[in-house]
């Protein structure tokens, strides 16, 4: 069968079924751990902590390879015995507060965490004022807004009047 086929062919069939045969190596991190408290510890501080390079992921997701660096540099401190407190501030000096998902509350995020309900309420304000100022235009009648003399006035009122009469 294959005596048929074009040397070409065979070679880049050949390559196909290496390529397809062979098996695919990702990356695996493997971390050693001194207790299942420090496991808890890494994973709970890698899943908290957001990856620099990547929008919206965090050290524990991310392919990223800044993302594997600091997941090692974060087992390291574990191994180093620090305290998570530390392993946050190191990363915050680091790479600022991007790093974390729920930045901390000071004079730097107070649009953030603020802001959302400030524009909520001034919203609010915006639509019942404008609802209010609509409701009292609304009950004026036309005769006020018009000023009419003696003679239109009475005019008006016998149309207003036949009208009412004529109606069927």
């Amino acid at each position: 069968m294959f005596n048929n086929l074009n040397l070409g062919f065979k070679l880049a069939l050949l390559l196909c079924i290496g390529l397809l045969s062979s098996p695919v190596f990702a990356t695996i991190d493997v971390y050693q751990f001194n207790s299942d408290q420090d496991r808890m510890r890494f994973q709970t501080l890698t899943t908290e902590l957001r990856c620099p390079k990547c929008q919206n992921q965090n050290l524990a997701d991310s392919n990223a390879p800044i993302a594997q660096d600091l997941r090692t540099k974060i087992h390291s401190m574990l191994t180093e015995k620090r305290s998570d407190q530390e392993i946050i501030d190191y990363m915050i000096a680091r790479y600022g507060d991007f790093v974390l998902y729920q930045p901390r509350m000071d004079t730097k995020t107070y649009i953030l965490w603020f802001g959302p309900a400030a524009l909520l309420i001034i919203g609010v304000g915006v639509v019942f004022w404008i609802s209010r100022k609509n409701t009292e235009q609304a009950t004026t009648t036309p005769i006020e807004v018009i000023n009419l003399d003696a003679q239109q006035q009475q005019q008006l009122a016998e149309l207003l009047n036949d009208k009412g009469n004529s109606a069927p």
